[in-house]
């Protein structure tokens, strides 16, 4: 290698260096300040939600386990702001189009994300709406919850149905997904077969294949338009994609090196309201510290266990003893493991001779990824 080179890479070096510094070091001065303060200021606080959850502070459920954290993650299918006009008409109300239910162990050995399914029959308690009144309680679509009372109304579902605390949750809308895809230059996953369908925006080949910001949104949420039109597999690639982005995100090719590293940072912030307590660059790192040492088998993907529901095939219902099973062990932060092709409604009780078998579930790793 000649002097010219070792002179170039040198200086790449250091600029990529003080960037990563600028970025990750708060309390720094001039420039480093300025952009700490704006990933900061790109995170909103969902302050009304905090001030409604406290009103019912006495209801809620007790943390058990000293250390465990269980995150409300919620994508909404809002069609305000930048970039979500795309997508529909604007209708002055919002769904939740994804809610995963995250269980980070109290060692930071594991994480299991649960995902709720939209279509799933709950108690919705009496929630605040947008405009001050009062819903009266229902029993209804799971989604009916974001819709009536944003993200305060689907906690208190949440932990209804679950008796698990929420320690803090997250919302994320279209644009704010699609940014994330793009700032890690897209995220491969692997199709068994190809995709050409109109409604969803997509023609992809089989096998591996790299999706833009755009196509893994349409990948995603579709769901009548793609494979059998279940919810049930909508789910299961909304559980492979994020086991690919995980993968991704963690990578050394994103984390060690400063110049895709600000854009993550840009586009998550960007797109993230949050708890007061995590809506800033200090919370968030907070959360997010030792995560990164979670081995990828260690991170699991499964939905609660559910089967049609009696009063219509088109909704679902808890399968209560198995979801009972589930959420007593995230509850006391126990273990829980998943395997690939047992129905949702089933699972096994680990070896007989255990005293104390860990409960299995239909899910998968982020270790168990189809394309390696």
């Amino acid at each position: 290698m000649d002097e010219d080179v070792r002179r170039r890479l040198r200086r790449r070096w250091i600029k990529g260096g003080a960037l990563a510094a600028v970025v990750l070091v708060a309390g720094g001065a001039g420039a480093g300040w300025a952009l700490y303060a704006r990933l900061s200021g790109n995170i909103t606080a969902d302050d009304a939600a905090a001030a409604e959850l406290a009103r019912y502070e006495r209801e809620r459920p007790t943390a058990l386990v000293r250390g465990a954290q269980n995150i409300l993650l919620i994508g909404s299918d809002t069609r305000a702001g930048d970039g979500n006009g795309a997508y529909g008409r604007d209708s002055g109300t919002e769904r939740s189009d994804t809610t995963i239910l995250l269980h980070l162990a109290a060692d930071r050995q594991s994480a299991t994300a649960v995902s709720i399914p939209r279509d799933l029959m709950v108690a919705v308690p009496g929630c605040r709406r947008p405009d001050g009144s009062r819903s009266a309680p229902a029993f209804t679509m799971f989604n009916h919850a974001f819709e009536t009372g944003g993200s305060a109304c689907t906690i208190r579902t949440v932990e209804k149905l679950t008796d698990i605390r929420v320690d803090h949750h997250m919302v994320v809308d279209f644009s704010g997904f699609k940014d994330m895809v793009d700032a890690v230059d897209g995220v491969r996953v692997c199709l068994k077969e190809p995709i050409d369908d109109k409604a969803a925006k997509l023609k992809l080949p089989a096998g591996p294949v790299t999706l833009d910001g755009e196509q893994a949104l349409g990948f995603v949420r579709a769901r009548k338009s793609l494979g059998d039109g279940s919810d049930t597999e909508r789910m299961d690639r909304q559980q492979m994609f994020l086991a690919a982005l995980v993968d991704t995100v963690r990578g050394d090719d994103v984390l060690l090196n400063p110049v895709k590293l600000y854009p993550v940072l840009e586009a998550a912030t960007s797109s993230l309201t949050t708890d007061p307590k995590l809506a800033s660059l200090g919370g968030l790192h907070q959360l997010v510290r030792g995560l990164r040492k979670i081995p990828t088998e260690h991170v699991q993907f499964l939905t609660v266990p559910r089967e049609p529901y009696a009063s219509n095939a088109n909704r679902d219902q808890l399968v209560e003893d198995r979801a009972r099973t589930l959420f007593a062990r995230l509850r006391t932060d126990r273990p829980v493991a998943v395997a690939k092709d047992i129905p949702y409604e089933e699972g096994t009780n680990g070896p007989s001779h255990d005293p104390s078998p860990v409960p299995v579930f239909r899910g998968s790793t982020a270790a168990g990824r189809a394309c390696g």
